[in-house]
């Protein structure tokens, strides 16, 4: 079983799950406030299904062995998403988000462990697993842009929270602020749920998180796995916040959200 297995197949059931709503949309559903901050439903959708197109081009030139598409082809798809009206953005998400996924269950198991993909903002080329889990992070987040606007409890899918929660490249360096943390320092004990895990944050420059625990950590935080991902994508407000999560010492909610501002 190729690791790009089970993101695959979160990809697909994240596409199933928001396909089967967008579908249902009206234009005044469309035009609705997103639970990313200046954009409605349709631009996030826009901004998933140009993401969709260029991803699919990405893809398709790494399996042929090319150079992949530059810039002004990736700004000439925004542009070209940017100009749609409401309902083309949706319309269009459908189908390129199905192209994409259909493209990544397409490849065999052999194409999954071997290939090999260049993204120009990565010093090397990186694996299916990894760009996959890249898109599912972008899926699952704006999925959940889309879903807030009609239910303030939307949560994150519990399979793309499992294969998102520790696999990949740290990025925490790059989404993290360290700027506001004012010159104060600190690792926080981070406990999840569903699924459970035990990890160390640690708030200096650079940002990261590791799995040795100190004994006395400085404080400690405690949510469910897919909170933790919101928290850390800027999309853990308070009043979209679950009851439950925990904190003790240093582990200020609102200092983590001027931290992780979001992306």
């Amino acid at each position: 079983m190729s690791s790009a297995d089970p993101v695959i197949a979160a990809l697909r059931t994240g596409h199933d799950d928001l396909a089967g709503l967008v579908s249902g949309f009206g234009d005044d559903d469309l035009a609705r406030p997103s639970g990313a901050a200046e954009w409605d439903v349709s631009q996030v959708l826009s901004h998933l299904g140009s993401g969709a197109e260029i991803g699919r081009t990405v893809l398709q030139c790494a399996l042929k062995d090319e150079p992949g598409p530059g810039h002004d082809f990736n700004q000439g798809v925004w542009d070209r998403w940017d100009a749609m009206t409401r309902r083309e953005r949706a319309t269009g998400f459908l189908r390129a988000n199905q192209e994409l996924t259909s493209l990544y269950e397409s490849l065999d198991a052999s194409t999954r462990e071997s290939l090999r993909i260049e993204l120009a903002f990565l010093p090397a080329p990186v694996d299916v697993a990894t760009v996959a889990r890249m898109r599912l992070s972008e899926l699952a987040l704006h999925a959940w842009d889309v879903r807030v606007a009609f239910d303030e409890h939307a949560t994150l899918r519990p399979d793309a929270t499992a294969a998102l929660l520790h696999q990949g490249p740290d990025l925490f360096a790059w989404i993290g602020k360290v700027e506001r943390l004012d010159g104060r320092t600190a690792v926080i004990q981070v406990t999840t749920t569903e699924p459970g895990s035990v990890f160390a944050l640690r708030l200096r420059a650079p940002i990261s998180v590791d799995f040795d625990v100190p004994e006395r950590p400085d404080g400690t935080l405690t949510l469910p796995a897919e909170s933790w991902l919101r928290l850390v994508a800027g999309r853990l407000a308070p009043a979209r916040t679950p009851g439950g999560v925990a904190t003790t010492g240093a582990a200020d909610l609102d200092l983590l959200r001027r931290v992780f501002p979001g992306y």
